[in-house]
């Protein structure tokens, strides 16, 4: 892997254990070729991140979390990493790149790197070494090769399907031109797997970790970080059909979420402790339980892991009482905060996704011809009402670029427009993930609504956007911006992600009632109005009728 020369580290945050920045922070989710694009090109870059820290320093969050940004094919928009030591040009330099570390780290705001060790590109230099070495190499011990089977290996070794549609196997011409061996790519054909066994992959991303935070990064997000190791002999396996493409459905798949995984995340843990202050983790590990991903989390592994069971529940207070109770259990016996989610670049945006009247499985996306289209309306009230809930959980968040403003799935993209390898190999069955990837809406009036300067945009915006880009909602005391802004102040002044939760009952089947800190928050679910209790109000996801809480409203009280 191409390395350069590296900056000095930021300088130490000491801090007692138990009291970790990473453990009551929010942090926003920026998926960089959507943010903000400065060259006019209409693919978002470091530059316009950098150019934007006011606007995240004033909406209040503590660290950014970087979708990838270094050297790639973009055959999966990033997600195939061809160099991990240097930015791809399409977003900037290395010296973007620290400029905008430093304009962070000057306004206290902590940047995470995504780091995706499941898989490279297949522009990767040590992929295309394998393919010139060929069978029994050191070069092909580094990925997922082996021998198809029937009486000339003319099928894959096993029947394991990709997570975007079609086999997990591709066939390779060897150098002779006859046909050879199999490699995995559990996700798309140019994004074959490492072999996790193999110690030289291991050392090399104990390089790859070192190299980002000898720049000073504060941490790094783990993409498909319960992946990485198999199940040994590779054995046969059919997935759900109704199950998410990530594998949180179920249970002992072979290539997810196997034993071996913690060894690694021990030996990063080991890494990222040698540096001053409080480097994290984090894993993105769709599991089927909260108690199997509270194990990502134990003391000497990951600090942090995305509660994707959480972003799952239906908006049933029971069903939501019942995650909330179970995470802060099982986080909390392993000494973990809970670190909650609602939306990512992954999943349909929960201002559409609450608006649903049936369940979407992760990935899938919806379109123009998705049978039972969201409520515009009622996914957004049941957004905000999630949010306001969500914040106010002790532990951490995230949350995803966009979500501030409320900005909902965009449906009707052209399919020509249409980037997501999900819709590619599953011809068209499924519309992907570029529904929530599509670039913000920064000014009303301005070309592509302030995104680039030349009203370039990799996806198409849609219309009705311009009533919620950023400049049309600031200082609106009823707009989603300004709700996320008043209730990151209260969260950080009131110390509610280091707070104590205490369910509140008498409410009703229908209300989520507890206390946290100084506060007591109401989230209703029914149907029905409710009479508030005594109290100030501080935070209300929607206005209320006198001393009323609506249905899908959330309300802080002091």
């Amino acid at each position: 892997m191409t390395t350069v020369e590296t900056v000095a580290t930021t300088e130490a945050r000491p801090t007692e254990t138990g009291s970790e920045w990473w453990r009551t922070a929010v942090i926003y989710q920026i998926y960089p070729r959507s943010f903000s694009d400065s060259s006019g090109d209409g693919i978002g870059d470091l530059p316009g991140v950098t150019a934007h820290l006011d606007d995240l320093e004033k909406l209040g969050v503590d660290a950014i979390w970087l979708s990838p940004f270094q050297r790639s094919p973009q055959k999966d928009a990033g997600y195939d990493v061809a160099d991990y030591c240097d930015v791809d040009p399409l977003f900037g330099t290395l010296s973007d790149f620290d400029r905008m570390l430093a304009e962070a780290h000057a306004r206290s705001i902590r940047i995470i790197v995504d780091l995706v060790p499941n898989h490279s590109s297949d522009q990767h230099v040590w992929f295309q070494d394998a393919l010139a070495a060929g069978p029994g190499s050191p070069e092909r011990a580094r990925y997922m090769f082996r021998d198809g089977r029937g009486e000339h290996g003319e099928l894959p070794p096993n029947n394991w399907d990709s997570v975007f549609g079609g086999p997990a196997w591709t066939r390779v011409t060897e150098a002779g031109g006859a046909p050879g061996q199999w490699y995995l790519h559990l996700f798309d054909t140019s994004q074959p797997d490492f072999d996790w066994s193999n110690e030289e992959v291991r050392e090399e991303f104990r390089t790859v970790l070192r190299f980002w935070l000898d720049r000073g990064v504060d941490g790094f997000r783990v993409d498909v970080a319960h992946g990485l190791v198999k199940e040994a002999g590779l054995p046969d396996y059919t997935p759900s059909p109704e199950g998410g493409s990530m594998g949180g459905d179920e249970a002992n798949v072979p290539y997810w979420g196997q034993p071996g995984v913690h060894e690694i995340y021990r030996d990063w843990h080991e890494v990222l402790a040698q540096y001053d202050g409080d480097r994290a983790l984090c894993a993105e590990a769709w599991l089927p339980t909260i108690e199997k991903t509270a194990l990502w989390v134990r003391p000497d592994e990951m600090h942090q892991a995305f509660n994707f069971v959480f972003l799952e529940t239906h908006w049933n207070a029971a069903d939501l009482r019942s995650v909330i109770d179970e995470s802060l259990r099982a986080y909390g016996a392993v000494g973990a905060p809970s670190t909650w989610v609602l939306s990512n670049h992954d999943v349909v945006r929960h201002a559409s996704r609450l608006g649903l009247p049936a369940d979407i499985p992760q990935g899938a996306g919806i379109g123009p011809n998705t049978v039972g289209k969201p409520d515009p309306a009622l996914g957004l009230r049941r957004a905000r009402a999630a949010s306001a809930l969500m914040l106010a959980l002790p532990g951490s968040a995230y949350i995803y670029q966009g979500e501030e403003l409320g900005l909902p799935e965009a449906i009707d993209l052209p399919d020509d427009a249409r980037q997501d390898p999900t819709w590619f190999r599953t011809d068209g069955e499924k519309y992907g993930r570029d529904g929530c990837r599509v670039p913000l809406p920064w000014t009303s009036d301005g070309p592509a609504f302030g995104f680039s300067d030349t009203g370039a945009s990799w996806l198409p915006q849609p219309a009705e956007w311009a009533t919620l880009a950023r400049d049309a909602q600031q200082g609106d005391s009823a707009s989603t911006l300004s709700l996320y802004e008043t209730m990151l102040a209260e969260r950080r002044a009131r110390g509610l992600g280091a707070g104590t939760l205490t369910w509140v009952d008498g409410a009703g089947p229908d209300v989520l009632s507890f206390r946290n800190g100084d506060l007591h928050v109401l989230t209703n679910i029914g149907s029905a109005p409710l009479e508030l209790p005594a109290g100030t109000v501080v935070v209300a996801s929607e206005p209320l009728e006198g001393r009323m809480l609506p249905p899908d409203t959330t309300v802080w009280l002091a």
